[in-house]
């Protein structure tokens, strides 16, 4: 047998080095739901590393939903939604979210990250291009790297050099803009008015990712675009159900022609199980909750607004920001596995963001609200990260940055 992948895995280290140190933060087991508070190793921390934007993961409407799913339908769908895969409850749900998000139509995938990759693998041709921001979520990298078009990126929301990239295009061609609401890391708002602008002027089409989005701006949570009322000029929004929406899975909506073809051409909708029974029913619930209480949208912003001020009065680095994720640029892949491995002792929860993802002088924690939080939780959680990262040398002293 071949030695040779043996040896090349073991040229990975990285993961046993900060295990062999202590500060490894990564796969930390939860012994509860996902809420404001969770259970780990028989502690009380502080949550401030999820996704739950709206905070309705535990919500006793959309669990009771997903109960009675599985009662009526099973567990499973046992096939893909191109065979046998497809419950009413699945057609409900895409009606539902395109009349959301103001599309035509809507179908649904497995996981947000399916959809992205079997849209950009499918929509565009060998002589198309498809162009993304540098900063774009891994599923649409993945997925532009499944397609046989041209890829192109361009700066992070930088418009100039998007409006050179396109300019040097030719002008038959087709051209998509794939690119992030909000981006996931950074917690900036893609520039959509000067993007619609552009793309109107070299003729491309534009795919925006909400999965941060949805349930956070726009009308009810719309999103992106109808945060910007700029809908009609929006060809495909994509959205996940892992975020605001409590569950598990994903959508594309655009005009009735786009999804027929996704629906034929998509790879990783047609030769992957469907969504489960449950998981579609729970999203419909919690399309319920948001359409009907829009407070919960406000309480988010009030929380990210309060959080927000408190981390810039410490004298952290937020950067561009504009979104509940808040990215406290530590700026050393080793201090900031120290501040996260503090915190968790200390009982707060965030998620450390460091190289290869990042480059290291751009590692951060990654600080993320919730409409469930109380100002009392993000008092505590602030308080103990300025304490850490004081202690580990972020400041040298009170808001001054080493």
């Amino acid at each position: 047998m071949g030695k040779k992948l043996h040896d090349k895995i073991a040229q990975f280290t990285e993961a046993a080095v900060a295990r062999e140190r202590g500060v490894y933060p990564f796969f930390r087991p939860i012994e509860s739901g996902q809420d404001t508070e969770v259970i780990i190793n028989g502690k009380r921390v502080l949550m401030f590393g999820s996704n739950s934007y709206l905070g309705l993961t535990n919500h006793p409407a959309i669990k009771e939903a997903s109960k009675k799913a599985i009662d009526k339908y099973g567990t499973g769908c046992a096939g893909s939604r191109f065979l046998n895969g497809t419950l009413d409850i699945h057609i409900e749900l895409e009606d539902r979210l395109a009349a959301y998000v103001g599309k035509e139509a809507a179908v649904l995938f497995s996981t947000g990250f399916q959809v992205n990759l079997g849209v950009l693998s499918s929509i565009t041709g060998r002589n198309d291009y498809l162009i993304l921001d540098e900063y774009d979520h891994a599923s649409i990298i993945d997925g532009s790297r499944l397609s046989f078009s041209r890829v192109i990126k361009y700066a992070h929301n930088d418009m100039q050099d998007l409006r050179r990239k396109l300019s040097l295009l030719p002008e038959e061609a087709v051209k998509l803009i794939a690119v992030d609401g909000i981006f996931s890391m950074e917690g900036d708002i893609v520039k959509l008015p000067e993007l619609v602008q552009i793309a109107e002027e070299f003729g491309a089409n534009i795919m925006v990712d909400d999965a941060h989005s949805l349930g956070v701006i726009g009308d009810k949570g719309a999103g992106t675009a109808s945060h910007f009322g700029l809908t009609d000029d929006v060809d495909l929004i994509m959205g996940t159900f892992s975020k605001s929406f409590a569950s598990l899975g994903g959508f594309i909506a655009a005009d009735h022609a786009t999804i027929d073809y996704l629906k034929h051409r998509a790879r990783s909708l047609m030769f992957s199980a469907s969504m489960t029974p449950a998981s579609v029913a729970s999203v419909i619930a919690a399309l319920d909750i948001i359409e009907a209480e829009p407070e919960r949208i406000t309480k988010l912003w009030d929380n990210t607004n309060y959080a927000m001020k408190l981390l810039l009065d410490e004298g952290f680095d937020l950067g561009p920001t504009e979104s509940p994720i808040l990215p406290i640029y530590i700026r050393d892949n080793e201090k900031t596995y120290m501040v996260t491995k503090q915190l968790q002792n200390q009982g707060v929860f965030v998620n450390p963001v460091v190289s290869p993802a990042v480059p290291s002088d751009s590692s951060l924690l990654r600080f993320s609200l919730m409409a469930t939080h109380t100002f009392s939780q993000i008092d505590e959680a602030i308080e103990k990260i300025s304490k850490a990262c004081k202690e580990v040398g972020v400041f040298n002293t009170v808001n001054e940055k080493i």
